[in-house]
């Protein structure tokens, strides 16, 4: 297998495949140049610095933070067809591009497509629609040099089966949002949504004495048991027994009190996202203030009263005297000279209220206007906001985890020091606050109200920047909830230990990126459709959707025989022809399944024997995984 690649996503990468799956892994690399801490300047580099002279031991033991094992590493600026064809790419099985810039990845995939038409492809893009058009084209220019008209390695459906020839594109960004996102909140939902399918788990707290944890469909893991915080003592396997453990027995789920769980609630298939509406467009309540709507409320009701009276005292039909009541108000009747007293009081009445109206009308006109106006504006905080999360940098990671957080309704205030950054034209489009500033200057945090605010997301793309801005925020509010970005594990690890052991008291995340998707690329490079992935405290599960031939651990066992606690479980199952075969399951069909079109069945009986031709979800470690491809992994792989 070839992995090239400019950052940290390529090393994390290549370990996995050396360490997890036994692979043998070509890295292709940019020269390697000596780096050079920059100074940390601003009101905390005094402790930022002492924190990185903590830990850069845990950085400096490989240059990059994941120590890749023996292997051939190949070093190129650029992933031309000769560094390709040094690399090995004619006779690889797979080829991951996981540069930092698309184009790169675009133009290396074309050429290895010609150089290897049946090699699997896996791309890091992040223009979504992009990477849609370009799987196809790969997969269509493979299936034409393999002389049929289908796609590589598709499954039913259309989906991707991930077998020779076949293209998958994946982001960082997206496989990490949504554990970021779902970190800086307390009980959030953690939710995989991709390739139609949706599978939403959660964080629970023990259960008080004398309640009943509900298990949702199933028990996902058992947070550690070592403290109040749900990192445990590191919140990885060399936690021991009092760690977290993934994918529990029923009987370690019984015996397991006082721990938190993580449960899963949904399988199912998810909808069309939902738009977030028109860039630059308000809804109508912003269009006009409350004091504004106030004030028509109140002469609308003048008017009603005008034409009210007017109806009682001259007898007219109440449609008449709503008009009579609008000439007058307009003062365009005529003057009631010889008509009654009370009809006179009632036209001198009905002007004043027209005057009333117009200073009224040209408010209306005037705040439309500066709405509008402001609208493809960038948004300050409202004074007495409270309890929001603010987000440190609108890059790529940090837009995505911004519109996961508006999709779940949480108010964030974003802090950004480029007004050209790539996130800016979301917060306009989604109404999201924006501090512009250096978040290392003086004010820039305060703005963002740090010292009200629920939770901190520090995700720029500068390691020193993010921990100084935690620092800063910790020393305004001790116990405030952060989570850090980070550029590799053992780094976030080592700042997450110093940071809770010097605020034992506050929840503090530490979490890298390329931790949270190098399984996704992996299981990829496999051959395996990789769902997503989401964080058990310093550990990583993941969501797979593969065909049950071929894995005698799986074929011809009931759901509860193919269970394997530690490894992997079954948790959904797709069907084609909307109606499962009832007599194979002792006579009744699962649940899910009782409706004709209905392809995604949840909630299966122990007793349901898979076929070879079942595709199925299901939850696995990393080892697991590893052990369902073939493989045997290494002891402590999950960590």
């Amino acid at each position: 297998m070839v992995v090239c690649g400019d950052d940290g996503l390529a090393h994390r990468l290549a370990a996995e495949l050396r360490g997890v799956y036994r692979e043998q892994v070509t890295l292709v690399v940019p020269p390697s140049v000596r780096r050079v801490r920059q100074p940390v300047v601003g009101r905390a580099r005094a402790a930022s610095a002492a924190l990185l002279d903590r830990v850069s031991a845990a950085v400096n033991r490989t240059g990059n933070g994941d120590p890749v094992g023996p292997g051939r590493e190949v070093e190129a600026t650029e992933p031309t067809e000769d560094v390709l064809a040094e690399a090995g790419v004619e006779r690889a099985t797979a080829l991951a591009l996981v540069y930092d810039d698309d184009e790169t990845n675009i133009r290396a995939a074309l050429t290895a497509r010609r150089l290897n038409p049946r090699l699997r492809l896996v791309l890091r893009l992040y223009n979504r629609r992009l990477g849609q058009h370009i799987e196809e084209l790969l997969d269509q220019t493979a299936a034409l040099a393999a002389g049929d008209g289908t796609a590589p390695g598709s499954g039913p459906g259309g989906r991707p089966g991930g077998g020779e020839g076949s293209t998958t594109v994946l982001s960082d960004a997206d496989t990490a949002a949504p554990a970021l996102a779902a970190t800086a909140l307390v009980g959030t939902s953690k939710v995989v949504d991709t390739d139609g399918i949706l599978l939403r788990a959660v964080e629970r707290d023990p259960p008080r004495p004398g309640e009943v944890a509900d298990p949702g469909l199933c028990t996902l893991a058992l947070l550690s048991a070592t403290s109040n915080d749900p990192a445990g003592a590191d919140g990885s396997e060399n936690s021991g027994a009092q760690g977290p453990q993934l994918l529990p027995d029923a009987a370690a789920v019984r015996a397991a009190t006082g721990r938190g769980t993580v449960v899963l609630e949904q399988v199912s298939y998810s909808g069309p996202s939902l738009s977030a509406g028109r860039a630059g467009v308000p809804a109508f309540g912003e269009l006009f203030s409350r004091r504004l709507r106030w004030s028509l409320a109140g002469l609308g009701a003048c008017v009603v009263a005008l034409a009210v009276a007017l109806m009682v005292v001259t007898g007219d039909h109440p449609l008449h005297a709503t008009y009579v009541t609008l000439l007058d108000l307009f003062s365009i009747n005529e003057p009631a000279h010889n008509k009654d007293s009370g009809r006179q009081i009632l036209q001198l009445l009905s002007g004043f209220v027209g005057l009333l109206l117009l200073p009224v009308l040209l408010a209306a006109v005037l705040e439309a206007l500066g709405t509008f106006r402001s609208a493809s504006a960038l948004r300050k905080p409202p004074r007495g906001l409270g309890g929001h999360v603010v987000l440190l940098g609108l890059g790529k990671i940090g837009t995505r985890v911004l519109t996961r957080l508006r999709e779940m309704n949480i108010p964030v205030v974003c802090v950004e020091a480029d007004p050209e950054a790539r996130g800016m034209a979301t917060a306009r489009r989604l109404r999201v606050p924006v501090v512009l500033g250096d978040v290392t200057q003086e004010g820039v945090l305060e703005a963002a109200k740090i010292h009200r605010a629920h939770s901190l997301l520090a995700l720029t793309s500068v390691d020193t920047t993010n921990l100084e801005a935690v620092l800063y925020a910790r020393s305004v509010r001790s116990r405030l909830r952060v989570v850090l970005r980070l550029y590799d594990d053992d780094f976030a690890t080592a700042v997450y230990r110093t940071l809770r052991a010097a605020h034992p008291f506050a929840l503090t995340r530490s979490r890298s990126v390329t931790h949270l998707a190098a399984p996704s690329f992996a299981g990829a490079m496999m051959g395996r459709q990789i769902l997503g992935a989401i964080p058990v405290e310093r550990r990583v599960l993941l969501f797979a959707a593969l065909r049950v031939a071929g894995h005698p651990q799986l074929e011809g066992k009931t759901v509860g025989e193919a269970f394997r606690a530690g490894a992997w479980r079954v948790l959904a199952l797709e069907v084609s022809d909307g109606v499962l075969d009832g007599e194979r399951a002792g006579g009744a069909a699962p649940d899910g399944a009782a409706g004709r079109g209905s392809r995604l069945v949840w909630e299966l009986p122990d007793t349901y024997v898979l076929r070879g031709s079942d595709r199925v979800v299901l939850a696995a470690t990393r080892r697991g995984l590893a052990e369902l491809l073939g493989r045997r992994a290494r002891r402590g792989a999950d960590v």
